[in-house]
């Protein structure tokens, strides 16, 4: 029965060992144990705390690059309306520049038309007048010799000259 029920001086030698065991493990053990803990603690709260972080910050980038993406978008369409519209100008400007230029040469023509039939109209009627000098003094030669004959001259230079 000796070795079912502990004695006296076992319990006090077990009591001790176990005192100076849990005081050698709470000065070495229990703080560096609890400190480890606590340090992976903190190291777990702060890896959370950096993944929020990083997640709120892929948020913000992804909405920057949607805003970027927008506002290139909107420039894109500016630039390509203001091309649109500077071609439109430039072929506006081209057609009327055409239009002037062809509206000069109308008139320029009109002015050489005018010019030729001005010329053709005073060799006319220069033409005119030394056939009329002519004939007047033809009649006048004819006159003052028969009348008759001055009748059938004019009539017959009448009938030669033509009129062009």
């Amino acid at each position: 029965m000796d070795l079912v029920t502990p004695g006296l001086g076992l319990v006090f030698w077990s009591v001790i060992t176990f005192l100076v065991l849990l005081f050698i493990l709470r000065k070495f053990a229990w703080n560096p144990i609890l400190g480890a803990v606590s340090e992976r603690e903190e190291g777990i709260k702060n890896a959370l705390a950096s993944a929020e972080n990083a997640r709120k910050e892929m948020e913000n980038l992804q909405a920057d690059n949607e805003r970027i993406l927008k506002e290139a978008r909107a420039e894109r369409e500016a630039m390509l309306k203001e091309a649109r519209d500077m071609k439109n100008k430039m072929i506006a400007d081209a057609r009327e520049e055409a239009q002037v230029q062809a509206n000069n040469m109308i008139a320029q023509a009109q002015a050489a038309i005018e010019s030729e039939k001005k010329s053709a109209m005073a060799e006319l009627k220069k033409q005119v007048a030394n056939l009329s000098v002519e004939i007047a003094e033809k009649v006048v030669r004819a006159e003052l010799s028969n009348k008759d004959k001055q009748m059938t001259l004019v009539e017959s230079m009448l009938g030669d000259a033509k009129l062009n």
